[in-house]
């Protein structure tokens, strides 16, 4: 074999090693990738019942009920509709109501939500004391901010 041909056969095996291991990668990455839905993606669609979803939205003012010591239920919306939630656990300490929240779980045969898992999600306005002070010394503080 010629020193050319053995440059272009390491060449094709390097990238087919390559090729293989991209394909890999995004093979299983479709299958751990996991995106929210909003209520009303929800109510558009025929989401499957015991399928495991995630749905983002803010939890529904005046809709917290609160069952037992560790049973809720609550109603989560993105303002065009909303969807009945029920969990069994601890929720987390910036979880209430106006807050904006993921909810994991699947849909019972009743429709409704049964989640396994609670995320809250804290305010974007969100700002270091140090920065929010020096911002006030320069005079670009917006009252607005928390």
């Amino acid at each position: 074999m010629s020193l050319r041909f053995q440059r272009l056969l390491l060449i094709l095996l390097t990238l087919i090693i390559i090729f293989s291991a991209v394909l890999l990668i995004l093979y299983n990455t479709r299958e751990n990738v996991s995106y929210f839905y909003t209520p009303s993606e929800i109510d558009e669609s025929d989401m499957l019942t015991k399928k495991i979803i995630r749905i983002g939205g803010f939890v529904e003012k005046n809709s917290f009920n609160k069952i037992s010591s560790s049973s809720f239920k609550f109603r989560i919306t993105d303002e065009k509709a909303s969807i009945l939630v029920a969990y069994d656990g601890i929720l987390p300490d910036l979880f209430r109501e106006g807050q904006g929240a993921v909810i994991e779980g699947s849909f019972s045969d009743n429709n409704i939500f049964n989640a396994t898992n609670v995320f809250a999600k804290h305010d974007e306005n969100y700002m270091p004391k140090s920065i929010k002070e020096s911002l006030k010394d320069t005079g670009y503080w917006n009252k607005n901010y928390k």
